[in-house]
């Protein structure tokens, strides 16, 4: 799918959010305004100096239609005269656009001192973007102090507020996920978190740095998540009612490190009814996530849907169901709860040529007909064997109308080293000599930076016997090769969350015939 991704300044990108989402956005904001000490006596405790960050329509930084605001909680820290580190006493206590922060310490050898706002919880000039963010409706960032919003200000003494002002300037990149869909499958679920895996880290502690103007530091943390959802309305998440992109309806934000950054995103989706719950995968080039920028992470959410119409017996010329397709009114049962039907191929008379390739048992025998052009035994091994299989229950797919989850990511051939058709991974033709094995798998999924380098195979199970079975835990693909001396088998490559193995079977199976990658 199309994925489409803007970048905008936070002093740009406000005026085109209102037009577009009629919203006003809430960002904490770190103003690079410090406050002196009232010499006139305005602050009731001399021993307090003032840092205010202005009133709104002041704001260059701002445009007309939008505003930041500070959070309740919010809190500043400046280095005084003497060097030590002085944190405002007092912090507002609901959403402000404009704050008056009373700083303890003297400021009087200077006309001019940075402001730091780590974030909520942050400390001083130390930053701590948070792996687990929240957000508890669409289209809010009352969330970014705690989840690692900061900035840093020159804080300018001003006669007018008796005190310092400053504007901040924020540190950290800002995501904007605005999924949208056209999958009515997928119009009754719901969006409760998004996942984003980095190549490089986007979450640790890092360092204000007023030398660099930049969040200095390297950390270890290369995934975020933010959980989408709270109360009332959105107890089950954010709703995926929309064709098009709606900030209003599901707009998430995510707060990360800046930096060049290769993204894969998971949006984890729930079917509240059927309790069924899953991800489905977006990788993004690598970009660069500028400081005091967000980016629009455009994603139109669809699930990969499977036909029913590449199960067969083993090379046979036509499918499973041919002339009776649950979606031509057959009787092909879709669902592993329904009873088998009678009308499955039944011997090699059948008249819709669906029945095995009859043959071989006493030697190399090739398929010819509907697995002809499926990898042999040999090449499976080695995608078994050396592919690096990974099991993802997670991913989200759809087969004969439903939902399921289950699947296997295989190294595709080209990154296999030694990868060989004639030869199998242990050295000999597997299409000569009776053999089979299986090999263990991890549930590790591959990482941002090497996702292009993999294929998926769902677990599609298989029929047997007009009986469908084991659809999103075990995946049964068919090879191109006999079983060298039965005349009945057939090697294929199966799979479940424990293991790879390949083994043979009864040509009668009802398996899937695809290529592989």
């Amino acid at each position: 799918m199309k994925k489409t991704m803007k970048q905008h300044s936070f002093a740009s990108r406000l005026k085109s959010l209102a037009l577009a989402f009629g919203i006003t956005l809430a960002f904490a904001s770190c103003a690079n305004e410090e406050i002196a000490q009232n010499p006139n006596g305005k602050d009731y405790d001399a021993n307090l100096t003032t840092f205010s960050t202005g009133d709104p329509a002041t704001r260059t930084s701002m445009e007309s239609n939008g505003t930041f605001y500070w959070e309740s909680g919010d809190k500043i820290w400046v280095k005084d005269d003497n060097g030590a580190w002085q944190q405002s006493s007092n912090a507002p206590t609901e959403k402000t656009a404009s704050f008056e922060f009373k700083v303890p310490g003297k400021f009087t050898k200077s006309s001019t001192y940075k402001v730091y706002y780590p974030g909520q919880n942050g400390n001083k000039d130390q930053v701590s973007i948070a792996a687990n963010q929240s957000q508890a409706e669409p289209n809010t960032t009352a969330h970014f102090g705690a989840s690692g919003d900061c900035g840093m200000a020159d804080a300018v003494w001003s006669n007018t507020k008796n005190g310092f002002a400053f504007t901040l300037d924020h540190k950290a990149a800002y995501l904007l996920f605005l999924p949208r869909t056209a999958n009515t499958i997928l119009h009754d679920c719901y969006l409760t978190k998004v996942e984003v895996n980095s190549d490089n880290d986007i979450t640790s502690t890092y360092t204000l740095n007023p030398t660099t103007g930049e969040l200095t530091g390297a950390g270890t943390g290369k995934q975020i998540i933010v959980s989408t959802g709270g109360d009332g309305t959105y107890v089950n998440g954010f709703p995926l009612t929309n064709n098009s992109t709606s900030a209003a309806t599901n707009g998430a934000y995510v707060v990360i490190k800046p930096g060049v950054h290769t993204l894969k995103i998971r949006y984890w989706v729930k079917d509240v009814v059927t309790n069924v719950e899953g991800t489905i995968t977006k990788t993004l080039s690598s970009a660069t996530y500028d400081q005091n920028k967000y980016y629009n992470i455009n994603a139109n959410l669809d699930v990969k849907n499977y036909d029913g119409d590449k199960y067969y017996m083993w090379d046979a010329q036509e499918q499973y169901w041919k002339g009776h397709e649950w979606n031509l009114g057959g009787s092909q049962p879709t669902l592993m709860t329904q009873s088998a039907s009678s009308d499955y191929p039944q011997n090699s008379s059948d008249p819709n040529h669906r029945y095995y390739h009859e043959g071989g048992g006493s030697g190399r025998f090739d398929a010819t007909q509907g697995c002809a052009g499926l990898p042999n035994v040999n090449e499976m091994t080695w995608y078994a064997a050396k592919g690096e299989p990974r099991w993802d229950g997670d991913e989200l797919w759809t087969t004969m109308g439903h939902l399921y989850k289950g699947s296997m990511w295989f190294k595709k051939k080209a990154n296999i080293s030694g990868f060989d058709a004639n030869k199998a991974v242990d050295g000999s033709d597997w299409r000569i000599d009776s053999k089979d094995n299986s090999w263990s798998v991890s549930h590790t999924l591959p990482s941002a930076a090497d996702a292009g380098n993999y294929f998926y195979l769902p677990a599609l199970g298989g029929y047997d016997s007009g009986q469908l079975g084991y659809v999103g835990d075990y995946g049964t693909y068919w090879s191109s090769s006999a079983f060298p001396w039965i005349s009945y088998g057939a090697y294929f490559l199966g799979f479940y969350r424990g293991s790879v193995y390949m083994h043979s079977a009864n040509r009668r199976k009802g398996f899937r015939a695809e290529a592989l990658q």
